[in-house]
């Protein structure tokens, strides 16, 4: 045995999803200025720095990960993800769009979906929460993430991490869970606005469908694998 964690179901997403949109509709993370924002996440990314050997150990054991890969690849990765992404807050700007009269402005205004569900697969846990995480956070949204059954460690202390560099409460909410139980619960919460999911082309279906029969949700979708592998006896 690793560890013993909890296994969430409808009631933890639906809680998580309340302090998610709480958090969204106070402001107090989507309106926070661009370059406090940056700050914190830059914060959080010398904190993950910092606990690289912890967080490599926790990949290692559950996933089966080599512990040098995740050293020298995966956790440092996920250091400069969130740097790329806390760097380019203040550096993307909206648009004027062209108008057919002098007399009117189009504006092109970018703006947070709102409540983003992310769920992420086991073979690269810390990682792939990253690439979905830094540009969510990024851009002002507040987050459920639902890591993998398998892997769920790195991504719940990932939420310790980010408490402790300033992100707000109710703004990252991590629900480790079976996916037929919180998983299924993300893709079809109605008070979800988006949900980003990384795994199987089967279960990327029944995200779509579960979005299609919610609140027709936004979607983005990883899905299946390219490289299989043969194991002989020998």
């Amino acid at each position: 045995v690793v560890a013993k964690i909890a296994s969430c179901d409808q009631r933890d997403v639906d809680l998580a999803v309340s302090a998610a949109r709480a958090s969204f509709e106070s402001g107090v993370w989507s309106n926070l200025p661009p370059i406090e924002r940056k700050d914190i996440l830059l914060r959080f990314a010398t904190l993950i720095e910092q606990h690289t050997l912890e967080l490599a150990v926790y990949d290692s054991v559950e996933a089966g990960k080599v512990i040098r890969d995740n050293l020298e690849g995966d956790v440092p990765d996920t250091v400069r993800c969130f740097q790329y992404h806390a760097e380019a807050i203040n550096k993307l700007y909206d648009q004027v769009a062209p108008t057919a009269s002098d007399k009117s402005l189009g504006l092109i205004r970018r703006e947070p979906v709102g409540v983003v569900g992310l769920i992420v697969p086991w073979n690269f846990p810390l990682l792939m929460a990253a690439w979905k995480l830094a540009p969510a956070l990024a851009t002002g949204n507040s987050v459920v993430l639902k890591p993998a059954e398998l892997t769920s460690l790195s991504a719940i202390r990932l939420g310790a991490l980010a408490v402790e560099a300033g992100i707000p409460p109710g703004v990252l909410n991590v629900l480790p869970g079976l996916g037929v139980n919180a998983g299924a619960a993300v893709a079809q919460h109605d008070d979800i606005d988006m949900v980003g999911f990384t795994g199987s082309t089967i279960v990327g279906r029944s995200i779509l469908k579960a979005a299609a029969e919610s609140n027709l949700k936004r979607v983005s979708l990883e899905l299946g694998g390219k490289s299989p592998q043969i194991v002989f006896d020998d």
